[in-house]
């Protein structure tokens, strides 16, 4: 895992899971929010935003998380490893909430500075709320059209996060052929 992209609804953990893997991959970690927002809640011109993301896959290593529509075919496109987390929207909007009022007035590590945290407005929330109904069907069509070398990885609860990172974290301290061969070998005496 080079290039690992993190998608999914608001308040499903994106960037919590890319603090967690960019650390046990060592891999750079880019925040989309934290490129994208300028002080005070001002959204990054279009344009501008192609372009930087173009400058930030054409690295040989990253993590980026983050939806932006707009550009995310090409994302997925230059990621070896794709992770969607598809968390049930009730869930997501009990995070966002809380998020809310824990950060409020202060700005988290993943986003601009000067966009300090804030509580969910209607639009957001209504978002997150129909995001498995809107959004999902495209997402799942993006990615039914990666080609099959990169990694996907629908990760629908944090136990299933918790998992993957368990596995990540073996397979990286053991190298995967290890992994692998223990993996048989337990499988062998089963």
């Amino acid at each position: 895992m080079n290039r690992v992209a993190i998608i999914g609804s608001g308040g499903a953990g994106k960037s919590t899971l890319a603090r967690q893997l960019g650390v046990i991959l060592q891999l750079p970690t880019i925040h989309l929010d934290r490129e994208y927002w300028q002080p005070g809640w001002v959204m990054t011109e279009r344009e501008a935003r192609v372009r930087l993301e173009a400058q930030m896959i054409a690295a040989e290593r990253w993590l980026i998380d983050g939806n932006y529509g707009s550009t995310m075919d090409v994302r997925l496109a230059a990621a070896d490893t794709v992770l969607f987390l598809d968390l049930h929207p009730v869930r997501c909007l009990w995070r966002v909430i809380m998020r809310g009022l824990r950060w409020r007035g202060r700005t988290r590590s993943d986003m601009a500075p000067g966009c300090p945290e804030r509580l969910p407005g209607w639009d957001f929330l209504t978002w997150i709320a129909t995001y498995r109904r809107r959004q999902r069907p495209h997402i799942k069509q993006l990615l039914d059209q990666l080609p099959s070398t990169t990694g996907v990885h629908v990760l629908s609860s944090p136990r299933q996060i918790r998992r993957f990172i368990q596995r990540v974290r073996l397979e990286t301290s053991l190298g995967k052929a290890a992994l692998t061969a223990a993996l048989n070998e337990v499988e062998r005496f089963a």
